[in-house]
């Protein structure tokens, strides 16, 4: 990956997570949009439902995001009419890969910049996450990543320590609250809310939804 690229992707405020279980995908991410040192927005939602099947977290530049999230369910659905058949979440995966890779290799005086975990389940019942790191190359997860958001460093840390290969849904759920936690707490560029979702052979379902807020307390008693 580009190293100016990648600095610029640190710079930029998010926690996104994925996390593989035995019997699912847990994905997770903050609500906090930065501008620099500025708060934009409270309670923007970073993990989208692309369709019946799919789910994307972004981190990077929003405008970015959004134009993905507009072309990826419509470029999914012609790729679906033209086989006959429904993509697979790899192929959903390359398709965003191929997206982001026009983005940057155009010429602008911006780049697109952009990071993905992409996750859902396919119709043979098999359930997969993928990275798709801003350059565009695509890596199928097999436990957990966080892609290139600023809460990064502290959310990898306690998924080193804690992910283990037989993790439940269930724990998995409990894994990522706990990761969010870390970094809401200690990242400048998130915060005010957490939303996670569950993908499992039932489908995908929002199981966490929770508001951030600060507390004062008063120090003369």
């Amino acid at each position: 990956m580009d190293e100016e690229l990648k600095k610029s992707m640190l710079k930029t405020g998010t926690t996104i997570l994925g996390i593989v279980c035995k019997d699912g995908i847990v994905m997770a991410s903050d609500r906090q949009v930065s501008a620099g040192n500025l708060v934009v927005s409270k309670n923007y939602a970073k993990t989208i439902k692309v369709n019946d099947y799919l789910l994307v977290s972004f981190t990077g530049m929003v405008s970015d995001a959004q134009r993905v999230v507009k072309i990826l369910p419509a470029e999914l659905k012609l790729k679906e009419l033209r086989a006959k058949s429904r993509p697979t979440v790899e192929q959903a995966a390359n398709l965003l890969s191929s997206i982001l890779y026009s983005g940057i290799r155009q010429p602008s005086m911006i780049p697109m910049q952009v990071g993905n975990l992409i996750g859902g389940f396919n119709e043979d019942g098999t359930i997969e996450l993928y990275t798709v790191e801003p350059a565009g190359s695509v890596v199928k997860v097999e436990d957990y990543d966080a892609n290139f958001g600023s809460g990064m460093p502290y959310v990898l840390g306690l998924l080193e320590r804690q992910y283990k290969k037989d993790l439940t849904i269930k724990e998995g759920v409990e894994l990522a609250k706990e990761a969010l936690k870390s970094s809401t707490q200690r990242d400048m560029g998130s915060g005010y809310g957490i939303d996670v979702f569950t993908i499992t052979k039932e489908g995908i379902k929002k199981v966490v939804e929770q508001q951030i807020l600060p507390e004062y307390i008063d120090e003369k008693k």
